[in-house]
């Protein structure tokens, strides 16, 4: 089987300055038909178009992108989808992925897929203030859009109980401004307040902002969604206004001198490094008693070097004089480093009796204990079992329930039944629309479904979908549209579109619910049913629908509004409001758009 001929892009173009583009990156921009991406980064990369097709979208659209990426690539076109830093640091890159495997690609015939990396968030920000990701660290997005926050909080004290250098990324919003907050009260039970923090906002782009100041204070400077923070590790410091986390050499070497007490031979042997796993597993101890370690400033330095008698005391010397030149309030104190070494070696001797799964679960179960939080069914214990439950996926599980589409009632037993579901874990949002939008976390949705449904809920999915909303029918005593309310709803409900589409649904000509207004307004009047198309209900500028048709024959009703939304389906834009789409292709069914009459409206006070 051939390939199919098109090529997917996937390019991270860093942090946004032309200069810190890679050259394959500003290639590929420029090879591509199609260039699809955020609003804010299409506005970055524009100098870098000349004659692409764009397609752009705003936050939280990063699905609908991808499905256009590989919709145009299937179709043979050459598509560079755009992502800030690197594609595949919380960017397009998987996304494309979990398309593409929806949709059963295979790498020897689909479509050609390339990632081009970029510089990260991480990378820019810490060139920005120093060197402070020198040693271990690690990347953790505060956004808990997709991610449930109880595992981001698991995670921020991990990272914050074994000393890594963390990278905060996505730290705070407008809605969003409790995470860093409570970020900052985990990093604090394993820190000191006086740790280093940097914050670096708009990272080589126009209004680039740089601060250092502390974890203790640094809620007091403004963090946001263009801000990367970087909290330091325990020896991180500050020289010249520059964050600096030492990678360990001190241990072996005089950084001052020219001469070193070890030679190149000898640097790497297992006596010189009493701290590895290598020492630990041959000597059975933890690379010397805690008083070996503790005691002398320059025991460290005697035991790495393996030496005895004058050898060692010469070495103490040579050690002990550079530790004395090192300015006050600078560097890394040397007690304090004798104690990670220690730390370390005591870790790596508990490394080599248990399996890295009952370590994991073992630091779970003490992160759980400090909060005061019971034990949790979390499969094996330190000494084996099945790790099946260990590692259970929970995910957010959202959808809406109601009656049903003419059924605006609920009964006693099916709220008991709805607030049983839910619990206290999750979230029950009432609507404009006569519905509930319910958000569950659960590893098995079909039970808590199954359920709803014996009890007679509707249930639909939310997102991109067609939602049908309908009246009351004057509390059904104006029934006989329902039949082909049903019938819109058995063929439409919930089917994907390119952006969120409302059909309005009115039993009779008083159309009090609204239909008028919605992207499709279907009102049943004599016996036959008028049809409007392309309202806006939101907005200063929101307008009613168009009236398009009237006295359409109930029989042709379904077939006509169903054609409509193929069409949608089929032509719309990602992103694309059903109401701009109609005004883009000026028909539907033989009926056409007409164009409104344009307002001048002044801009609100607020700048909205």
């Amino acid at each position: 089987m051939e390939r199919t001929t098109g090529k997917l892009l996937i390019v991270g173009f860093g942090p946004g300055s032309f200069e810190h583009i890679t050259k394959r990156a500003k290639e590929a921009i420029q090879e591509s038909d199609i260039v699809i991406g955020y609003n804010t980064y299409v506005d970055l990369i524009r100098g870098l178009l000349s004659e692409q097709q764009v397609v752009r979208t705003g936050m939280t659209e990063e699905v609908s992108r991808a499905q256009e990426a590989v919709r145009q690539a299937e179709a043979g076109r050459k598509v560079a989808v755009i992502s800030s830093g690197d594609a595949g640091v919380y960017g397009m890159a998987g996304l494309v992925y979990e398309v593409l495997m929806e949709r059963g690609w295979r790498r020897e015939t689909g479509v050609e897929v390339e990632i081009i990396p970029g510089i990260s968030a991480i990378n820019s920000t810490a060139s920005l203030l120093g060197a402070p990701v020198m040693h271990d660290a690690c990347t953790i997005s505060l956004s808990d859009h997709l991610t449930p926050w109880r595992v981001i909080e698991r995670r921020v004290e991990a990272a914050a109980s074994a000393d890594f250098v963390i990278a905060l990324y996505n730290p705070r919003s407008g809605r969003r401004t409790r995470q860093i907050v409570e970020t900052q009260r985990i990093a604090l039970k394993y820190r000191s307040a006086q740790t280093p923090v940097g914050i670096v906002k708009s990272a080589y782009r126009d209004r680039q902002d740089v601060v250092i100041t502390t974890l203790g204070e640094m809620l007091e400077h403004d963090i946001g969604m263009l801000t990367t923070v970087i909290i330091g590790n325990s020896a991180t410091s500050v020289y010249e206004g520059l964050m600096i986390t030492p990678r360990g050499y001190q241990r072996k070497y005089t950084l001052g001198a020219d001469v070193q007490p070890l030679r190149p031979h000898e640097r790497l042997r297992t006596e010189a490094e009493p701290w590895a796993l290598e020492a630990v597993g041959a000597t059975g101890q933890d690379g010397g008693s805690e008083e070996a370690w503790g005691e002398d400033d320059g025991a460290l330095e005697q035991l790495a070097a393996g030496r005895s008698g004058s050898e060692q005391g010469a070495a103490t010397v040579t050690l002990g004089a550079a530790a004395a030149e090192e300015p006050a309030g600078h560097g890394v104190p040397r007690r304090q480093e004798v104690e990670m070494a220690m730390a370390t070696s005591r870790a790596a001797a508990v490394v080599g009796t248990a399996s890295p799964l009952s370590l994991a679960l073992e630091a779970l179960r003490r992160v759980d204990a400090s909060r005061g939080v019971a034990p949790a069914e979390r499969g094996p214990s330190a000494d084996g079992g099945s790790a099946g439950a260990a590692f259970r996926r929970e995910a957010i599980f959202e959808f809406t329930v109601s009656p049903g589409l003419a059924n605006k009632k609920l009964s006693a037993a099916q709220m008991m039944l709805l607030a049983e579901i839910v619990g206290d874990a999750g979230e029950l949002e009432y609507t404009p629309h006569h519905q509930f939008i319910v958000r569950l976390r659960t590893d098995d949705p079909d039970s808590a479904t199954g359920r709803l449904r014996e009890a007679g809920f509707a249930l639909a999915p939310i997102g991109d979908v067609v939602q049908i909303k309908a009246c009351d029918f004057c509390n059904m005593e104006k029934a006989e549209s329902v039949p082909y309310l049903e019938r819109l709803g058995e063929g439409l409900g919930g089917a994907k579109v390119p952006k969120e589409m409302r059909i309005g649904f009115n039993g009779c000509g008083m159309a009090c619910y609204g239909a008028v207004n919605e992207d499709i307004g279907i009102v049943y009047r004599r016996g036959k049913f008028d049809l409007f198309l392309g309202g806006k209900t939101v907005g200063r500028n929101a307008h009613a629908a168009q009236p398009v048709a009237e006295g359409i024959e109930p029989e042709a009703l379904v077939p006509t509004v169903e054609r409509i939304v193929a069409r949608f389906r089929q032509e719309g834009h990602p992103n694309e409001r059903f109401h701009k789409f109609f005004k883009r292709v000026k028909e539907l069914e033989g009926y056409r758009q007409q164009d409104l009459p344009v307002f001048a409206i002044d801009n609100a006070v607020c700048g909205d």
